[in-house]
């Protein structure tokens, strides 16, 4: 019976940090999963999978709507990309070099 008493008195001393460590682990815990859900990213059970999977029909149809969009986009900027070339030919052209494109657009004179 003498020999549990220096062990349990050593347990009790222990008592606290094993207690702190336990406290600052659940702390962390609740911490990172804070900011998760603050940051906007989905939380995860435990097979890091989400527990509600994003895989909707309206999911699908929203992503093809947005390529869409997004080649839509991509076409409209080649456009403004080739016209604002061509107007920066006009504006960094001499004007005789103008001049004689425009004239050799015309034809030959008559």
């Amino acid at each position: 019976m003498d020999d549990l008493l220096p062990i349990t008195a050593i347990l009790y001393k222990m008592m606290p940090a094993i207690l702190g460590i336990v406290l600052i682990s659940v702390g962390g815990w609740v911490l990172t999963t804070w900011l998760r859900v603050k940051s906007g990213y989905p939380l995860d059970d435990a097979s890091s999978k989400a527990p509600y999977p994003r895989s909707d029909p309206e999911t699908g149809e929203r992503v093809k709507l947005l390529t869409q969009e997004n080649a839509q986009l991509r076409a409209e900027i080649g456009a403004l990309k080739d016209r604002l070339a061509t107007v920066e030919r006009i504006v960094t052209d001499g004007t005789c070099g103008l001049d004689r494109e425009i004239e050799g657009l015309r034809g030959p004179a008559n």
